[in-house]
Formats: C-alpha cells, structure tokens, sequence
C-alpha cells in the first residue's frame, strides 16, 4: 500500500495553487510531474560533474560518462535488454520512431506494407506516411471497434508477406486501450515482419520486458515517467540497428571520417550524433530508480482504484459519455458531455484549479472514428487521489450548469 501523503510530498509543484485554487492535476498523459530527487539530481549534475561525455581524458569528462553510462544499464535493466548497447539514448518517443521510420527507407520498396493501429498518436502516423511517400510502400490500418479496442480478426487479415513493419501503441493516450501486444508481436513475426512499439503512454505504469515480448523495437520517453523533458529511449534488437543505417550524422557516430569515405561507429553511439542530453540521460536513471523504488504493482493498485472511482463518479453526471471502454484498460478517462464543447468545459475547471487536456490529443483519427471534435481527457498518477477526482466531479457539474445556461 502507497503512503499517499508520503508520495505527494515527493512532489512540489502538488502543493502549488491555481488560480487560487489547490492544483488538481490531471494530465499525466501528457507529462508527469517531476519529484524532487529528480528536480535536485539536474541540479546536482551542473553543479558538480558538468563535462562532454566519451572522449575527455579529464576527470570531470569521465564522471559524466560514467553517470551516463550507469544510467544506460539501468534503463537496460528495466526493461530488460538482452544488451546495453540495444538501448539508445533519444529526445524522446517522437524520436525513436522517425529514426526507425528513417532507416526503413533503405529496405522498404513499391508494393510492401506497413501496418499502423487506428489508435495512433500522430507521431505513430505521421513518419509512416512520410516513408510510404518516399519508397511507395503502402499504408495499411488496423480498424478498432466502439469500445476502442483493436479488432484482432481484422489484424490477423492484414498481415501478408508483403507486411514488413507493423507499428503499434501499448496503450492508447486517447482512450486508455491496452492493446494485445504479445499477440500482434508473435504474428507479426509468423510473416517475416517487424514490430515498433510506442510505449510512452505504458512506462508510467507497467515495466516492459523486451525480451519476453520479443518486440523488436520499443521506444519511449522520460517526461512521461518522472523524468526531465527532452529524453527517451529506443530500444531495438542488436540485429536490427546493425542492419539500419545511421538517422544522423556527427560527431560520436563516427569510427573514421576520409573525404573519400566514412566509417561509423559500433552500437550505441552510431546512433547517437552530437553532444546528447547529457544530464537529461544521467537522470533518466534517477527517474526510473524512483519509481521502481515506489514499485510499479504499488502505482497500478493506486491507478486502478483511481479509475475505477473515477469511471464511477463521472458517471454519475447527467448526459456524460465515456469514449473507450476496453475490457484492458490503464488510469485515462476520456468523456464528454452532451451539447457542450470539450474546450468550454476545459476552461471552466482550469479556473477551479482542474488540470485536464481536452482536444484531439494528438489522435484525430480516433476523434473521425467517434464523430466528434475532441474529448475531456483526466489522467491519472499514483500520486493523484479520490478527494482529487470529487473536486473535478464537483468542477464538472458546476460547468454544466454554467454552459447550459440559456
């Protein structure tokens, strides 16, 4: 069981106020809020170890390599990397997939496919459709049904020899889905074909083992799971990144630069070009200690009860529908309410202190899909509450009454 108030306290900005109302925040799925080991270990990195990493001889140099290094192995840990050297540093989930994107340029030619879910956050969309482009492969989607699950019949049909990659989210940020990865990688793999998985939305609630999964690529980002903005993760199979060419050129990505020909470097750092992230990396790792130290099956018992709670106090709400009901579903309630814009409502509770995201949220086609211009979305952490949910409850109705007014 979680000490809550001892969780919250972990967090400074829980304490703010907003427009002079205590801070409810409830849009982690957009990003997560920082605890103070994390804010102290950015600090602590330009205070006392602040140096380019990997080539300097000098102590300073060194120290900062090491931290970034030891950061690696324990992101490799986490997710359970058969190697460090499969686990590369990025800016962030958008990142990872346009690096692999990019590097399917060179294998994909006219008539093979590419499979994205129609649960896609844009940024698992939009790099696809730029490399379909510009090698002619097709795009082919995979439909969902009204609950906002993927239907695997359909799936199952899609996949040919002519699939090479199939992308997909582990959770939708639209809805909430946990989609049936396990089952989409092993079939996948029964054609010959690989599988990218967008975990962003899933690392601030579950741990992936990339070996059991046996995906061949994972990425991910930090913001999303305590850690600094501007940091990520791709994880990718030893075989694949050797067989992609580099997304960037620069310097660390380099074995031997001649005018006549370039040689590139070994796994990692053949895709990582230029200065990284430096401390961005370093407390990554930082992040990922915290939460495992907090334990993710503690985070999920606090993230169901709150959805389950949450699900069943919005309901309550005359008019109120709940877009995605899947049966496997994390701490996202996505809702609107009827003859009332998302964004009017948005606005309302903001002044009441109510952090939600309410738009597309990056997902329009899941928007097409419903038939309808955006949805309130309330996202959940472990260090959110019930008294917090009522407090948005109450925001909501108050809301209504005001938006109804004729």
């Amino acid at each position: 069981m979680l000490d809550i108030n001892k969780i919250r306290a972990d967090f400074p900005i829980l304490s703010q106020k907003v427009n002079g109302k205590p801070l409810v925040y409830f849009d982690n799925g957009a990003t997560s809020q920082k605890p103070q080991v994390v804010i102290d270990a950015i600090s602590k990195y330009y205070q006392e170890i602040d140096a380019n990493i990997h080539r300097g001889v000098h102590t300073l140099s060194q120290l900062a390599t090491d931290a970034y290094e030891i950061s690696r192995a324990k992101l490799q840990h986490h997710i359970n990397a058969k190697f460090a050297h499969e686990v590369l540093f990025t800016s962030g989930t958008t990142f990872g997939i346009n690096l692999v994107a990019n590097g399917f340029a060179s294998i994909l030619k006219p008539g093979d496919e590419v499979l994205v879910s129609a649960l896609e956050h844009h940024s698992n969309i939009v790099p696809w459709q730029m490399l379909c482009e510009k090698t002619g492969a097709t795009l082919r989607v995979i439909p969902i049904n009204q609950d906002g699950e993927l239907i695997m019949s359909e799936y199952d049909k899609l996949l040919s020899d002519k699939t090479k990659i199939v992308t997909v989210n582990h959770i939708s940020n639209a809805l909430g889905t946990v989609n049936p990865i396990k089952y989409m990688i092993d079939k996948a793999h029964e054609v010959g074909a690989a599988i990218l998985i967008d975990g962003a939305q899933a690392v601030p609630h579950l741990k992936p083992d990339v070996q059991e999964l046996d995906c061949d690529f994972y990425v991910f980002s930090g913001h999303k799971m305590c850690g600094p903005t501007g940091t990520g993760i791709l994880y990718g199979k030893e075989a694949w990144l050797n067989k992609l060419p580099p997304y960037q050129g620069g310097g660390e990505m380099i074995k031997e630069v001649t005018f006549e020909k370039t040689t590139y470097a070994e796994l990692p750092h053949k895709f990582e070009a230029g200065t990284p992230n430096i401390a961005g990396g370093i407390v990554l790792g930082t992040a990922v200690d915290y939460m495992n130290a907090v334990g993710f099956e503690n985070i999920q018992q606090q993230e169901l009860e709150l959805l389950e709670y949450g699900t069943k106090r919005l309901l309550e709400i005359e008019g109120l529908k709940i877009f995605g009901n899947a049966k496997e579903k994390t701490s996202v309630i996505s809702f609107n309410i009827e003859g009332i814009h998302p964004y009017d409502i948005g606005t309302i509770i903001d002044k009441l202190g109510i952090a939600v995201r309410t738009g597309h949220h990056c997902a329009q086609p899941i928007m097409n899909f419903f038939c309808i211009p955006g949805t309130i979305r309330a996202s959940f952490a472990f260090y959110n509450t019930k008294e917090e949910i009522d407090s948005m409850v109450a925001a909501v109705k108050k809301a209504q009454i005001m938006l109804s007014y004729k």
